[in-house]
């Protein structure tokens, strides 16, 4: 059995589009004024079929429309999708078809063509249920629109899962815990919950780098804010089964638990990346990510990917156990060591089961709540 089939097979659609970028964004997400859908309809179908010609005989268990504000899509354009990706594929019983969504770009007719299309799984955007923590994080929405996007979701889907994000400028632990709480409120099952990082590009790495940007919290009530999290999550039944996820267990997103097992997917759209293991070897893939760069390479060159990278058996094992330590199961050691052509050193792991950040359960390595804080600390000791 190839590796990837212990995690499973996705497909992951990148629709790059938005209404506005957000200064803490750095994923690859554009703004237009008009989008011609029929020619990206097209080329994304024209891509699909190229990829199935390598994968075609796997059972896909999910799809996943990620953006980019994916819920800017036509609900005619995700009917052709689904119809031409059920056409190419076998599709496991319970396959899981996800799409994002934004607040802003939510109605009630949209969300039932989406459902009508095919999608049985939305992740809404909240980012926050405080207007003036929306408007620093320049979200076009206000906490009443979540709340509304949030009620239409219900109403559509089975399965709804959205994001907060914390650690914001002048966000106390009290003001950070009573947001949680009411977000518990209203979810149904899923949340992702992240700490606000200032990445190198974006508008906010800018202001930042210039001095701005006042109130952010230091480390320690960084840290208090994560073990709020954990225990209000907990209590509520939704403990995280990865890091920045939190669900019951029935609700836990099975497109990316295929990225954090180790999973193959293809990613399909400007800016994509996907895990393609072909003839035993295993391939890092990514499209040009520039959108007319993209559609132009599709209609000129028939492809929108750019020359793929072969990946050692040493990338993919350390790349295995960077993602599974993430989960709350563990790696699996005796797949790591398959992986590598050795196991890991038990000494080292000895020393980061003393100091409470590890534990060994059977022939799993699993990180502790503590050692999730540091787990970077942790990757750089078991892989020296």
């Amino acid at each position: 059995m190839d590796d990837w089939q212990a995690g499973g097979f996705g497909l992951y659609l990148h629709w790059p589009f938005c209404e506005a970028k957000c200064p803490y964004c750095d994923f690859n997400s554009h703004v237009a004024l008009a989008i011609d859908q029929g020619s990206w309809t097209s080329a994304y179908l024209a891509e699909l079929g190229r990829v199935a010609e390598e994968t075609g005989d796997r059972v896909l268990n999910s799809v996943f429309f990620g953006g980019g504000t994916p819920s800017l899509m036509t609900p005619e354009s995700v009917a052709s999708f689904l119809t031409e990706i059920r056409r190419l594929w076998p599709i496991a019983n319970d396959l899981e078809v996800t799409l994002e969504a934004n607040p802003s770009s939510v109605e009630a007719g949209r969300f039932t063509g989406f459902r009508d299309a095919g999608v049985n799984r939305v992740s809404v955007g909240v980012q926050a249920f405080d207007d003036d923590g929306l408007r620093r994080l320049g979200r076009l929405h206000s906490v009443a629109e979540a709340r509304q996007a949030l009620e239409i979701a219900n109403a559509c889907f089975d399965r709804v899962s959205f994001d907060l994000i914390y650690a914001r400028q002048d966000q106390s632990l009290t003001d950070w815990g009573a947001e949680l709480a009411d977000a518990l409120t209203l979810s149904t099952g899923h949340l992702s919950l992240y700490q606000l990082t200032i990445e190198p590009g974006t508008a906010f790495g800018a202001r930042h780098a210039r001095g701005g940007l006042a109130g952010l919290p230091d480390d320690d009530l960084s840290a208090d804010m994560y073990a709020l999290t954990q225990d209000l999550c907990g209590a509520a039944g939704l403990p995280a089964y990865e890091i920045s996820n939190h669900a019951a267990e029935f609700a836990q997103s099975r497109h990316n638990l295929i990225y954090w097992r180790g999973g193959d997917y293809a990613g399909i759209g400007p800016g994509a990346h996907g895990r393609l293991t072909l003839q035993g070897q295993r391939y890092a893939t990514r499209m040009f990510e520039m959108p007319d760069a993209w559609m132009n390479a599709v209609s000129t060159e028939g492809s929108g990917e750019r020359p793929r990278e072969v990946l050692s058996d040493k990338e993919h094992a350390e790349e295995y156990l960077m993602m599974s330590l993430r989960l709350s199961e563990g790696s699996d050691m005796a797949r790591y060591a398959s992986l590598r052509g050795r196991a890991l050193d038990q000494a080292r792991i000895g020393g980061l089961v003393e100091l409470g950040l590890v534990e060994q359960r059977t022939n799993r390595l699993v990180a502790t709540e503590q050692g999730r804080l540091v787990l970077n600390g942790i990757l750089r000791e078991l892989l020296a």
